[in-house]
């Protein structure tokens, strides 16, 4: 009896530690890299509001009215008595409120050259009053740290005759709204800190909002891992200036918390059962079960060596309860590779909002990464690759473009030719691409399509001027299909080409700038392929399909 009872402890124990251990290492690393990526993707969107905001000020800092209204204070503001100083005033607030009436910011404020405030408007006005000093020019923050608050500040000075006369400043409030909107965009929980304080947070119990003292403040940034009220969090900052920091978290016990509770329940109710029948039938467990538990633990034992959780455990036969045993924990491997399965269609769904939103920024490409990711795998499929090959096609191809979000729009919007300088500018989107992908783990095996896609059979490609084999089999087949998409569909400077006329000057190509085998293969795929209910017609007219499903059928 006391033989069975260490045995089924030991193996119960065994599996729990095993399982807590596994669990928790797969959910901490889940949670790290969905941070990490949504980091990356926050940071973006924050920069390029900062862009707009800076963009907005320049451009209202052109105002002719305002120009006017401060050319005349800064030119006649030493002379006037305390009534003209006072009208002088009057009309520069003037001109600031209809400002402000349009646009409806935070703040909108007009400062001398001195940088003193001279009228400011908008909800927050009451937190800038007039000759409180500002910051200006090149020394100026993005932060503006007042009593009344954290603002976020784009400064454009007022030009009369090549003559500063003033700045016009733009200021979004650093508050509970804004950490609300970074949660909605992420998901996660939102921290702003500055001088060693909160100034707000979003989905942070209040025993962990408590736990954010000045010394847990302090050493905050470079931090990956926080212990807050006795729950770690997985930190990281978003964006910050001086001593204004916005981070973003995401609690790594919670995530952990539902399955290893599920876990050690069911893990109870096996060690109890367990336990009483050992004692019930001591003798008999002794005869029939030793050897059946002895394999049962062994293939625990290679199961977490292997961590192969797709491949359930045999079931032995001699027992009821052994069965039950391997049944629960096949039950529960199940849902650690369901878990695990919902991880990666988030990060599926991460790679496909990337590419949604890269063809967003011009409608003539609307849709290109799926179609060239849809009729990759066709193609792909018609070669006969293996199913993983195609997996890491599909993504690859809806990825290989990624590069291209550091270009700026007026490169990769421009409806005419480029310039040498341009185009030297576009060829470094593999390059970007692959420096983006090498900071996430799970999108390592889909880096050489993103960063070989251009490279040619005849050694005139980029980055690297790869030959023939030398250049991986995904990436030629991406390369092709590109090209393919790109000569079916519309663009601003000329209509598009039939699937013929593509696959005629795709063929002129074959074997110096394209793989001959991939032309061959798209071919023979391209009767296959339709745009939403209609099937291409390879010799048919051209058909502009931006924005549309391209699907195919497998024979």
């Amino acid at each position: 009896m006391a033989t069975t009872f260490a045995t089924v402890v030991c193996i119960l124990g065994a599996v729990l530690l095993v399982v807590t251990l596994i669990v928790r290492d797969r959910v901490r690393t889940t949670v790290m890299a969905r941070l990490t990526t949504q980091q990356g993707i926050l940071r973006t969107l924050e920069q390029r509001r900062m862009a707009e905001m800076q963009l907005q000020a320049e451009t209202l800092a052109e105002s002719p009215t305002i120009k006017a209204a401060m050319d005349t204070y800064h030119a006649e503001s030493r002379f006037a008595g305390a009534d003209g100083h006072r009208q002088l005033l009057e009309t520069v607030d003037r001109e600031v409120e209809q400002l402000a009436q349009r646009i409806r910011p935070d703040i909108v404020a007009v400062i001398d050259p001195a940088g003193t405030v001279v009228a400011a408007a908008g909800r927050r006005h009451a937190d800038w009053p007039r000759a409180m000093p500002r910051a200006t020019g090149s020394d100026a923050g993005d932060f503006v740290v007042v009593p009344g608050g954290v603002f976020r500040v784009a400064t454009a000075p007022l030009t009369v005759q090549q003559t500063i006369v003033g700045y016009l400043q733009l200021g979004t409030a650093i508050d509970a709204d804004y950490a609300a909107q970074l949660t909605s965009l992420s998901g996660a929980a939102t921290l702003i800190t500055s001088r060693g304080g909160v100034i707000a947070s979003t989905l942070l119990p209040a025993g962990a909002t408590a736990a954010l003292t000045q010394t847990v403040l302090t050493s905050l940034p470079g931090a990956d891992v926080v212990d807050l009220d006795g729950e770690q969090y997985a930190i990281r900052l978003l964006v910050g200036h001086g001593d204004v920091i916005v981070y973003t978290l995401d609690s790594i016990d919670a995530s952990t918390a539902s399955i290893l509770s599920t876990t050690i329940r069911a893990l109870l109710v096996i060690a109890l059962g367990s336990l009483v029948l050992a004692g019930l039938a001591s003798r008999w467990l002794a005869r029939t079960l030793a050897r059946p538990i002895d394999t049962l633990s062994r293939s625990m034992t290679g199961l977490a060596a292997s961590r192969d959780f797709e491949t359930p455990l045999a079931r032995t036969g001699s027992s009821l309860e052994v069965d039950t045993l391997t049944n629960t924990f096949n039950t529960l491997m199940a849902t650690v590779a369901a878990a695990e399965a919902d991880t990666r269609s988030a990060y599926v769904g991460t790679i496909r909002a990337l590419a949604l939103a890269l063809d967003a920024r011009d409608t003539y490409t609307a849709g290109h990464s799926e179609r060239v990711s849809t009729i990759a795998v066709a193609v792909g499929h018609h070669m006969g690759l293996a199913d993983d090959d195609l997996e890491t096609l599909r993504l690859g191809a809806l990825l290989h473009d990624i590069g291209k979000i550091g270009l700026s729009d007026e490169v990769l919007r421009k409806p005419g030719p480029l310039t040498p300088d341009e185009y030297e500018a576009i060829k470094q989107h593999p390059a970007i691409g692959a420096r983006i992908l090498r900071t996430v783990p799970f999108l390592v095996r889909h880096l050489p399509i993103v960063e070989l896609h251009h490279e040619r059979p005849d050694g005139k490609g980029y980055p690297h001027g790869l030959f023939a084999d030398q250049i991986p089999v995904l990436a030629r087949i991406v390369h092709v299909v590109d090209a393919f998409d790109a000569m079916t569909s519309a663009r601003a400077y000329r209509p598009a080409r039939s699937a013929a006329d593509a696959l005629q000057e795709l063929w002129r190509c074959a074997g110096s700038q394209f793989d001959a085998d991939t032309v061959h293969a798209l071919a023979a795929t391209v009767p296959s392929l339709r745009i939403g209910d209609e099937f291409i017609d390879p010799s048919g007219p051209a058909q502009p399909h931006t924005g549309a499903v391209v699907s195919f059928k497998r024979s």
